[in-house]
């Protein structure tokens, strides 16, 4: 397999006289690897590597429950009984995740492997936990999966993780009984609304809970200590404090 900036020459030489040269060098390599592995293959990629641009919302590259049918078009008329999901996705809805992952199961039940050329992050991670196996290079990442919002704030959406949410809610209950630095608090609680810390709290437990029930299923199923194992790992992956940052990069070595 040749490398990135391979690809991108082979892509560039083709456009000079075929207007279609992206999408048929991803089908040859596509179709290169079907014919490798023997098993239906599916892209499922955004390129929010190259940031968010000008009138493009987050949610945008985001998986979100609109990508359902994307993915039951795909999956219409597939007959292979084993699936190669390839994933570049930075996350998103852990609803939506939980959707697709019903969805690619009801086709595919024994054999799912997910394919990581680069970042499957967050909510991808998830879904990565759904498969049979994960296959990785040296530079692909899974990361944690402790939930995150998009909140509309003065400066327009911005990203926060669940569990920064809880702690500062228990930061804030901590300092505002001394009514001298309740001033400080009020104009940043003000933007949360009503129902935000508990929000926080059922997703957290729902993404740990999902990851743990799908690690058990599908990944370990044949392990004899498949119940204790899943636990654990869903537990670390879904602890914010064990990685300090929503969108740290968990390398093979670390997922070994």
């Amino acid at each position: 397999m040749p490398i990135w900036g391979e690809i991108q020459n082979e892509i560039n030489a083709l456009a000079k006289s075929d207007p279609n040269a992206f999408d048929k060098v991803r089908r040859k390599y596509l179709f290169a690897l079907n014919e490798r592995r023997g098993r239906a293959i599916i892209l499922y990629a955004t390129r929010f590597t190259q940031g968010f641009r000008p009138g493009i919302q987050p949610d945008m590259t985001s998986i979100t429950d609109e990508d359902l049918q994307g993915l039951m078009t795909v999956m219409h008329g597939l007959q292979e009984p084993a699936l190669d999901l390839i994933i570049h996705s930075p996350g998103g809805s852990l609803e939506a995740a939980e959707g697709l992952v019903k969805y690619l199961r009801s086709k595919f039940h024994d054999d799912i492997c997910v394919i990581v050329p680069q970042l499957a992050l967050s909510a991808a991670t998830m879904i990565a936990c759904s498969a049979n196996s994960i296959m990785m290079g040296k530079h692909s990442f899974l990361g944690p999966v402790d939930p995150q919002f998009i909140l509309q704030s003065e400066q327009g959406p911005r990203q926060v993780t669940a569990q920064n949410v809880e702690d500062q809610f228990k930061q804030a209950q901590k300092d505002c009984a001394n009514p001298a630095k309740m001033g400080a608090w009020l104009p940043m609680l003000k933007g949360y609304g009503p129902d935000l810390l508990q929000k926080c709290r059922h997703a957290s437990k729902l993404s740990e809970s999902l990851v743990r029930e799908w690690l058990e299923r599908y990944m370990f199923k044949n392990q004899p200590d498949r119940k204790k194992k899943a636990k654990r790992i869903a537990h670390w992956l879904a602890s914010h404090k064990a990685f300090g940052t929503h969108g740290r990069h968990l390398g093979r070595e670390d997922l070994r």
